[in-house]
């Protein structure tokens, strides 16, 4: 079976966790053939791989968000007015009326369909002023022309990706790799598989109500941009997973036919740690606190620096281990480097990108202080040493830390508010004070672990997916 994996700015450019939840699917199922369908800014990034690839990844194809109108190079016989049922697709695409994707699946997939004609062209402007005089008439017209244009530049260059055929597309999240995978549904008839770590829609809605690149009505057009590319991948899917309960509500909420979403949480290989390195001679007297994670600011790591700076200042034998690359957003890397330095704050070991499995044994504690997760692989392996975790109330992380369907077991560490430096500083002060409560949550974390998020689990659950899709 050939399995094309679609995923936007992750795998295999990018270290983190869904990255790494791909790289042990892929490595879990060596009888299928995978090709990776990557989504990423533009042809800066094209083969920069993070990661060595599994021997049955046959292939790495790139779509890009910011390119070149290749077909200004193939200029004769290129057509530059649409067909009657096409104007009326992108009307319905571009109005938010119920959307003719596979009218526009067919448009775009046409070789002398030129992206640069169709937005400077007359059918786009008319469907656009259409657009303004229903909603927005009281705004200058000129910016909003540019603006929808720069809108529908993106989606538009996705929808000229070649695609790469394959039985199945497993799309790792909504938003412009469920777009490519419902194209491939309609072109090949490919089985579409969905599979969300975060829900696309809400994190994207956060992210544009927050921005400062976009302001005024044109934060609700990008929003409404995006529930549409959701909406045609739930639709096309076979199958919707989500990875927590609360994940498929949402889903549900947003659009997904109920019957289509599973939930199949995610798995680590537990025994990569049972023999792993414990304490060293360096760490006596030390009460290590490790935090898994890419510096990033979804990350919140200046939040981190500013707790473990305070905790510090009541419990001095604490250090910090900040374990990931730092080279993802180096602006943003080099204002945590200043803050440790602006606030004198000794014992934070930047270690960049390491083997996690040759350093969780020595810590006391893991800490993740992110304001968005979905279910971070990072506390299933802290808890596969057996070490407790803080972490911020995001995603599955209150799941994970009290239980779900295994609330019984205890608390396997400390959940905290989001950004709140006295909560993150307490919870570091009270792991290092008090022993025998943190063994105790270790252990509890990892019976949940092995409850129901072993890799074995994983695997079995996918397997048995793969091969229904594979039979329908």
């Amino acid at each position: 079976m050939k399995i094309c994996i679609v995923a936007e700015g992750c795998y295999p450019y990018v270290v983190g966790g869904v990255s790494g939840w791909i790289h042990s699917m892929v490595q879990a199922f060596p009888e299928h053939e995978f090709v990776i369908l990557g989504i990423i800014p533009d042809r800066e990034q094209s083969g920069k791989f993070e990661y060595h690839l599994p021997d049955n990844v046959s292939a790495v194809y790139e779509a890009y968000l910011d390119d070149f109108d290749w077909s200004e190079t193939r200029k004769e016989g290129r057509r530059t007015k649409l067909r009657k049922s096409e104007y009326r697709a992108l009307r319905s695409l571009i109005m938010n009326r119920r959307v003719e994707w596979d009218a526009i699946f067919d448009m775009f997939s046409k070789d002398t369909f030129s992206i640069d004609d169709l937005l400077m062209g007359a059918d786009f402007l008319k469907i656009v002023t259409e657009y303004y005089n229903t909603n927005y008439p009281e705004i200058v017209f000129s910016d909003f022309l540019w603006t929808m244009r720069s809108i529908y530049l993106p989606l538009f260059l996705i929808l000229k990706t070649p695609l790469p055929q394959a039985d199945i597309y497993h799309c790792v999240a909504t938003g412009y790799a469920g777009v490519l995978g419902a194209m491939a549904n309609r072109l090949y008839g490919s089985k579409l598989l969905l599979s969300e770590h975060g829900i696309y829609t809400r994190e994207r809605e956060e992210e544009v109500i927050k921005a400062t690149w976009v302001k005024g009505i044109y934060k609700n057009i990008w929003i409404d941009q995006f529930k549409k590319m959701s909406m045609v991948a739930y639709e096309k899917a076979e199958i919707v997973t989500s990875l927590y309960a609360h994940a498929r509500e949402l889903q549900i909420e947003l659009g997904c036919p109920e019957e289509k979403t599973r939930i199949t949480p995610n798995g680590i290989d537990v025994e990569r740690f049972r023999n792993i390195p414990g304490k060293q001679p360096e760490d006596e007297g030390w009460f290590n606190i490790g935090a898994v994670l890419r510096v990033a600011p979804i990350k919140d790591v200046k939040t981190l620096i500013q707790a473990f700076s305070f905790a510090k200042s009541r419990c001095a034998n604490l250090k910090l281990w900040i374990m990931g690359p730092t080279n993802e957003d180096e602006d943003y890397a080099a204002e945590c480097f200043d803050l440790v330095d602006a606030l004198g704050v000794k014992d934070i070991e930047f270690t960049g990108r390491v083997d996690v499995s040759q350093y969780l044994g020595r810590m006391d504690a893991t800490i993740l202080t992110s304001i968005s997760e979905g279910q971070p692989l990072t506390i299933l392996e802290s808890y596969a040493a057996h070490v407790p975790t803080i972490a911020t109330d995001v995603g599955n992380c209150r799941g994970l830390i009290y239980g779900e369907d295994d609330d019984e077991l205890g608390e396997s560490g400390i959940l905290t508010h989001i950004m709140n430096v006295s909560e993150i500083a307490d919870a570091m002060v009270y792991l290092a004070s008090n022993e025998e409560e943190r063994r105790k949550m270790g252990d509890i974390g990892f019976k949940r672990l092995n409850s129901k998020y072993r890799i074995e689990m994983m695997r079995d659950t996918y397997r048995s997916i793969y091969e229904e899709l594979g039979n329908k």
